[in-house]
């Protein structure tokens, strides 16, 4: 889909519509999400056969048009399901969606041959097959060019070697994309994307990795040995892999920025809501200065935050939100999601350090905001070159 589709598309959507697939998603969140977070926590994974009901409810791939049986939503809408799973506190299960649904849906519908597509989209949108990336290895992160993972042209076929690492959907994927290196002499200029089939021979998936937050996410490592995929698995044109990743970030990083707002919103009416019933010496927690006054330094600053997302999703559904921009939401917003976490788990008192309390998940879950998407450090990069020009190497 390009800018000009996105932007055609959001044309034909309502206020009235928007809150409409709003409130489904919300509903879904309430009956399907909120009464298994514990569970789901604790076991490390979100069962397959709930990616399935969250297909049935119109939830997975929002912005796939309907030719491949998706709702043939935008960019707002996709971003609502995000939002509304925030809202549940289930910060795990929104990395998950937004790698299958905003990243490697939209990856495939983008980038994907006609018959990629028909082979792989219409599972995604039912949930039958669930999607992950495979960018990260151990010794490369956002260092896209220190990539070791090789792919080797040897007839009709592709053969992957190489090893991967914090992938997100790792256990539970049917389909990951694979990012390995077709050319080694060139760097980043020199990979290649690759839909991989994860029941092919030598595709091995390692153990479930124990996190600090987001654990109902697997997250796992990935090895793959002489794995042999056809030709026509390559997405894209072979050596053109970065340029992809590339024009697909902005809008990766305006998702977690959404996805920062959300659980920062959702922090705040959790914390409003149990400083009014909790109390001390005598009165609700709400009635102390410094309980009214930490929530309305969080309450003004959450506001400026969803107004530049706002203006960034605006931005993005006109074909013209640009890297540092998207940068700039993805830094800002990650690095005020762990604040109000932070100073609403300390209102929780000790109460807010234990797991049942949805504050104690949204603490630990944002930590990893301002690492994944590109390191933050990195965010400041992109934007000090928007301020400077390319800086020297």
């Amino acid at each position: 889909m390009t800018n000009t589709d996105t932007a055609t598309r959001a044309n034909t959507l309502t206020a009235t519509d928007y809150a409409l697939f709003r409130e489904t998603a919300r509903r879904f969140a309430e009956q399907e999400i909120k009464p298994h977070i514990e569970k789901w926590e604790k076991a490390g994974i979100v069962p397959l056969e709930w990616w399935r009901r969250a297909g049935e409810a119109g939830l997975l791939c929002v912005e796939i048009a309907d030719t491949y049986g998706g709702a043939g939503g935008d960019f707002r809408s996709a971003s609502l399901v995000i939002e509304e799973i925030m809202r549940a506190g289930a910060g795990g299960l929104g990395s998950s969606i937004s790698v299958h649904s905003d990243i490697v849906g939209m990856y495939v519908n983008n980038q994907g041959t006609e018959s990629q597509k028909q082979t792989w989209l219409p599972k995604m949108v039912r949930g039958e097959v669930v999607g992950a990336i495979a960018m990260s290895e151990p010794d490369a992160g956002s260092d896209l060019q220190s990539m070791r993972t090789t792919a080797r042209r040897d007839g009709d076929a592709y053969v992957l070697n190489g090893q991967k690492t914090f992938i997100t959907n790792g256990k539970n994927a049917r389909l990951c994309i694979v990012c390995a290196k077709t050319d080694a002499s060139a760097g980043a200029r020199g990979i290649s994307l690759f839909l991989v089939d994860t029941t092919l021979p030598g595709y091995q998936t390692g153990r479930n990795l124990e996190k600090v937050g987001q654990h109902m996410s697997d997250t796992s490592e990935i090895f793959l040995d002489d794995v042999r995929v056809p030709a026509d698995s390559l997405l894209g044109a072979e050596n053109q892999g970065f340029s992809i990743l590339m024009s697909e970030l902005p809008r990766e990083r305006l998702l977690l920025a959404i996805g920062g707002i959300a659980a920062a919103e959702a922090a705040i009416e959790w914390t409003v809501d149990y400083t009014s019933q909790r109390k001390v010496f005598g009165k609700p927690i709400s009635e102390f200065q410094n309980t009214r006054f930490t929530l309305a330094q969080l309450k003004a600053e959450v506001t400026i935050g969803r107004t530049f997302v706002e203006n960034c999703t605006d931005s993005l559904m006109r074909g013209e939100l640009d890297a540092t921009t998207a940068a700039m939401a993805k830094l800002w917003l990650s690095q005020l999601q762990s604040r109000v976490a932070d100073a609403c788990l300390q209102l929780h008192g000790g109460y807010g350090y234990m797991t049942e309390f949805p504050i104690s998940r949204a603490w630990t879950d944002a930590r990893v905001q301002q690492i994944y998407g590109g390191s933050n450090e990195v965010m400041k990069e992109i934007i000090a070159r928007g301020m400077f020009g390319k800086l020297p190497s």
